[in-house]
Parts: C-alpha cells; structure tokens; sequence
C-alpha cells in the first residue's frame, strides 16, 4: 500500500511542468517576474505559461497579469485573451499580420517591475519593468 502510494505522488510531481498537448515540442523559455517564474512556450498564435515556484495564489488576478506579461516578453506579440488558473495559463496572441515570431530555444530572464498602475481591464498593468536575459 505504501508503495503505491509512493507512486502516485511520484507520478503527480511528473507533471508539475509539463506542457500540454497543444504545446508538446514547443521551445521554453523561462521568465522570473514579480516573485514568479514561469516557464513559457509560444506555438502559431497560442502560449502557454506554466508558474514553477511554489508561491502563494489564492487567485489568478495578479499571477494572470504576470503571466501574460511574460508571455508577451517571450513572444514579442500582446495578449489578446487569457485563461486558466494559479498554475497554467493559456493566451490567445495578436501579432499583427503574422504570427508570433520564432522563439530560440532555452531563454530565461529576469525581471523587476519598476512601476505599475491600475487599470479598468485587469486590475493591474504593469508601464515598466526591467528584464534581463539570464545565461543557461
């Protein structure tokens, strides 16, 4: 019995990070911002950010404008659409005529939010912030 136990619980933390179907095979980058990090990844007009630290969330308010933040520095497109919860998050992508831009494999940064303001659409819109791209 414990072992089976054991198994499940090994089995759930297997897939903590992992993409979903729609986005198997897609380049990740990862974004420290605000206290989070998440790992993203950008497929035609669609991206994924999945947060990877263990942070405290009892709603997706401000960890959706995190995420969508990160997911417009990785693809360099705005966030038309954004769904999901505290943990994996899913935005629809409005690059103009084409389509979001390749993304090179294995990016991270890291990000400091140097001012924000409320805004009517999502409670919080950050003007500023400062990232840097981090060695792998």
């Amino acid at each position: 019995m414990r072992m089976l136990v054991f198994v499940l619980g090994l089995a759930g933390l297997v897939g903590c990070n992992t993409p979903g179907p729609a986005f198997q095979g897609a380049p990740v980058s990862q974004v420290a911002l605000g206290g989070s990090v998440f790992d993203v990844r950008v497929k035609g007009n669609r991206a994924q950010a999945i947060r990877v630290n263990r942070q405290y969330a009892p709603r997706v308010g401000p960890i959706g404008v995190r995420a969508g933040l990160a997911i417009e520095l990785v693809s360099g497109c705005k966030v038309r659409r954004l769904d999901g919860d505290q943990a994996v998050l899913v935005a629809r992508l409005s690059c103009g005529r084409a389509t979001a831009p390749a993304v090179p494999e294995q990016l991270q940064y890291e990000c400091e939010v140097d001012d924000s303001y409320l805004s009517r659409g999502q409670q919080l819109e950050v003007t500023d912030m400062t990232c840097r791209l981090v060695p792998v």
